[in-house]
């Protein structure tokens, strides 16, 4: 019979060994701070991260470089995630803290955002890439000074007429309806980010981009 004090000196040892591995990546939801933002259309990187840090099993409730942060495991890497706290326009002073701190390449920095330009219950991966006119993903580039990040772009849904003030309509809120196809999306957001983090961006693209809303 094997030696069970053997057996669990093995499985201890195993967890101390993860738990010392270095973070090797970030994952950063955009979004504003405060309650008054929280179900709006520009807190939908926020959101995304409130599901994936309570599914794997931890709080997004620290407070360091001028963000919220936790540490977590996603598709087996060590991660940091975190929520700026320095309102959308300036995220990147906080993902550039973060990064200096842990030596992390942008590359192996996920973003996840809203995007006005796909409906809500779609999202879309891109490797890299401009800004596309989001002040929150202009910062980070600005502060990494690379554009060489991947991103999880989470759709709020297209203004209601061209003359309507694009600030406004990003800081309204969700409807219940948009809510529940918010929710259901998250999984798959999640499934995403997993396939980015574990090396498959391609895979991820043809994952999520081809999305279609739960009826």
């Amino acid at each position: 019979m094997a030696d069970i004090f053997e057996l669990f000196k093995k499985i201890a040892s195993s967890d101390s060994a993860k738990t010392s591995q270095p973070i090797t990546h970030i994952v950063v939801g955009l979004g504003n701070p405060g309650k008054d933002y929280a179900f709006t259309r520009h807190n939908a990187g926020f959101l995304t991260l409130e599901y994936i840090s309570q599914k794997i099993g931890v709080k997004i409730n620290n407070s360091k470089f001028k963000a919220l942060i936790c540490e977590g495991r996603l598709a087996d890497k060590r991660v940091l995630f975190m929520q700026p706290q320095t309102f959308m326009n300036n995220s990147g002073e906080a993902v550039r803290e973060a990064a200096a701190f842990y030596k992390i390449p942008p590359e192996n920095i996920l973003v996840i955002f809203d995007d006005i330009s796909l409906d809500v219950g779609r999202m879309r991966v891109r490797k890299s890439g401009s800004d596309g006119g989001h002040n929150g993903i202009k910062s980070i580039i600005y502060h990494l000074q690379s554009d060489a990040f991947p991103r999880i772009k989470i759709g709020v849904g297209k203004k209601p007429h061209a003359d309507y003030d694009l600030a406004a309509w990003v800081l309204s809120e969700f409807s219940d309806s948009e809510k529940k196809l918010l929710f259901d999306l998250f999984s798959d957001v999640m499934r995403g980010a997993e396939m980015i983090l574990s090396g498959d961006t391609e895979g991820a693209m043809q994952f999520c981009n081809g999305r279609r809303p739960l009826q």
